[in-house]
């Protein structure tokens, strides 16, 4: 990475909260006035997604570690396998929804580049530039979509693994006793596979993401 696309990264995460059009439209226009543009800002923000989703799974890796290290161990003191449990849980939330607002942003700047695109192939005078900058969007917006979707895909595979973390977190806690630590070896087997389908879609949106950036930056 740049230094530019690394100072970049490190500013352009805006709070959707302040994402209405008039809010959007000054926000571009600030950027665009310092020399970045929609296009720059997509790449950034494709970036912090890429890094968000990445970190995602080594939390829920931990959580997986953390969770087959409480069951495997006999006499385990409850309270503290609750407790080691509930924050290894809130981590992972807090991971999930990291990624889940950072593709939100990516969404949103990919919407407004692609309106902006639209407008100025309407002013092209020259019919060639103008049929050769529609293809060009064409194709951007075609491998965007299949970025997006790959992201949203891995996205959704991080609810199922969220849920059990929780149903067991929950069961824990009303159930402090042995019994409870035996009922919750029956889900590590499907905590795993789970695990296993979020890291497969993730590196698959990694990979993509990775894609998209530097068919973007050539």
């Amino acid at each position: 990475m740049t230094v530019r696309h690394a100072r970049l990264a490190r500013l352009l995460i805006l709070p959707l909260a302040c994402f209405t059009a008039s809010c959007a439209s000054t926000y571009y226009n600030a950027w665009e006035k310092a020399g970045y543009h929609k296009r720059d800002i997509l790449v950034s923000r494709v970036e912090n997604t890429r890094d968000a989703q990445q970190e995602a799974q080594v939390e829920f890796k931990d959580a997986l570690e953390q969770f087959g290290s409480i069951i495997a161990i006999e006499n385990t003191d409850l309270k503290t396998a609750y407790d080691k449990l509930s924050a290894e849980y809130d981590d992972s939330l807090e991971a999930a929804e990291t990624v889940t607002d950072r593709i939100d942003s990516v969404e949103a700047v990919a919407e407004a580049l692609f309106k902006e695109w639209e407008k100025e192939i309407e002013q092209f005078s020259n019919p060639d530039y103008k049929r050769s900058s529609t293809s060009q969007l064409r194709d951007t917006r075609s491998r965007y979509s299949e970025m997006l979707g790959s992201m949203r895909r891995s996205e959704a595979s991080m609810q199922p693994v969220l849920q059990t973390f929780n149903d067991n977190v929950l069961f824990l806690k009303h159930n402090l006793n042995a019994q409870a630590i035996g009922s919750l070896k029956g889900e590590f087997a499907s905590l795993q596979d789970d695990i296993s389908v979020l890291i497969r879609e993730m590196n698959r949106s990694i990979a993509e993401s990775d894609k998209f950036i530097a068919e973007l930056r050539g």
